[in-house]
């Protein structure tokens, strides 16, 4: 009897314990559901819950509300759990890192690149990243992964699936022509050397690519990535300059030497070969890659008095400039990052930017972009718009009655995004076609 009484007293202690257990989960999931869908409102009226480009979406119907996802994605605050399943909030931050796709123990993300309302416009590319031309490949940013590990892969894997197809023609002078010197043209011209093709590497600006023009102090955020005939590198947090370092290492190490400032400006087939013509010369090969960012050129303001020496698109030497009034144009992580920079070396700083708020900006800019404005080290003037730039002044048009407002100015930098080089992508004959939420990255 008495032990039947212990059996007992154990079977209600371990259902107490279950019950105690599970009311504590809820009551947890509850919360942090509650606490997610002000997250999500904020997100909505922000901005903040429309993708700009790579973006997870999570199927509810497989999602088992593990937490995975959350946990593994680096920049925080993309993800988290509504009702026990995970959902996307503020999804324009996302940069594409594809770590939550990994870490799903039920693949139940999958990366798309636009919504249905809102296209991006991509060249059409091959799960070999070869395009609708044969012989002609796109890695990197231009295709859609501009995260540094995805495009490393990237650059690597194209000139793999290049060399198994290559056909030799008797009049090419090189095996590829790599165009773009960034993440993904290093990995490849890396891999190009490990499988002795004949290669040229091609960089209208210096090696970096996109990455050379960051602010020098910009952080790169990235996570371990193999990097061919190097290995494996493990930079979870780096500046801009450690990160080039030590490219310009590994290319020197393997003997690797990229033209730089050597712009290309036409590409043609030429019977089975290529003939690529640049600033500098003329130069035939049996394949090209490009991978050159979808930024292209600079986006211009249209204003008058931008054509003025004053007027940058890149903060280079932010270090080097003290004790002037500079505007910064732009809302993007870039222009809140050098406004940032530049505040820091005792200038007075104003940023204008036609929107309301940072609605596209990584969370860590977002809080420090905040504290400097309540320290009023940097002025932001929201909903404006540059009228005209003058010697010593610039004009901005502000709110919507457009009131006209003179600021002191002697420099002006501009982030206003770049435009994709599509007129140079279809003189080449590459298709370029708009995704409206289509599957970049799935699960099989």
């Amino acid at each position: 009897m008495e032990e039947l009484i212990e059996n007992l007293l154990a079977y209600a202690l371990v259902f107490s314990l279950t019950i105690v257990i599970i009311f504590i989960y809820l009551r947890k999931n509850k919360r942090q559901s509650f606490q997610n869908y002000a997250k999500l409102k904020k997100a909505r009226e922000t901005g903040l819950h429309e993708p700009v480009s790579l973006h997870p979406v999570v199927n509810p119907d497989i999602c088992i509300g593990s937490g995975a996802c959350i946990k593994a994605c680096p920049e925080k605050d993309i993800l988290g759990l509504l009702n026990g399943k995970a959902t996307t909030i503020n999804a324009s931050r996302c940069v594409g890192h594809g770590a939550c796709f990994h870490a799903c123990p039920v693949q139940a993300i999958t990366l798309c690149i636009g919504t249905e309302k809102r296209g991006v416009e991509l060249p059409h590319v091959s799960q070999e990243f070869e395009t609708n031309i044969p012989g002609i490949y796109i890695a990197g940013e231009l295709g859609g992964m501009g995260l540094i590990k995805n495009a490393v892969e990237q650059g690597k894997q194209a000139v793999e699936f290049f060399s198994r197809k290559m056909s030799r023609s008797p009049n090419a002078n090189y095996d590829i022509v790599i165009v773009g010197a960034g993440p993904a043209g290093i990995s490849a011209s890396l891999t190009a050397a490990k499988l002795n093709l004949k290669f040229l590497t091609l960089e209208q600006d210096t090696i970096g690519g996109t990455v050379m023009s960051f602010p020098r102090a910009k952080i790169v955020m990235t996570s371990p990535m193999d990097l061919p005939l190097w290995g494996r590198v493990k930079l979870f947090q780096t500046t801009k300059t450690e990160l080039i370092e030590l490219w310009r290492n590994v290319l020197q190490k393997n003997k690797i030497k990229i033209n730089e400032e050597e712009k290309v400006e036409r590409i043609e087939r030429v019977n089975r070969h290529f003939v690529v013509t640049t600033t500098r010369g003329v130069y035939t090969s049996n394949g090209v890659l490009l991978a050159i960012g979808r930024r292209g050129s600079p986006r211009k303001l249209g204003v008058p008095g931008e054509n003025k020496e004053k007027v940058y698109y890149r903060l280079l030497e932010p270090e080097l400039i003290h004790n002037k009034n500079i505007l910064v144009v732009g809302g993007g992580d870039s222009a809140v990052e050098a406004a940032m920079l530049l505040a820091d070396e005792s200038n007075s700083v104003s940023l204008s930017y036609r929107g309301e708020n940072f609605a596209r900006i990584k969370p860590l800019n977002y809080e420090r972009i905040n504290q400097y404005i309540r320290k009023k080290k940097i002025n932001v003037i929201f909903n404006s718009t540059v009228k005209e730039i003058f010697d010593d002044s610039v004009d901005l048009l502000v709110g919507t009655e457009q009131k006209l407002i003179k600021i002191k100015n002697d420099l002006v930098y501009v982030f206003a995004g770049g435009i994709l080089p599509t007129a140079f992508l279809e003189s080449i004959g590459i298709k370029i076609t708009k995704k409206f939420g289509e599957a970049i990255l799935k699960h099989e």
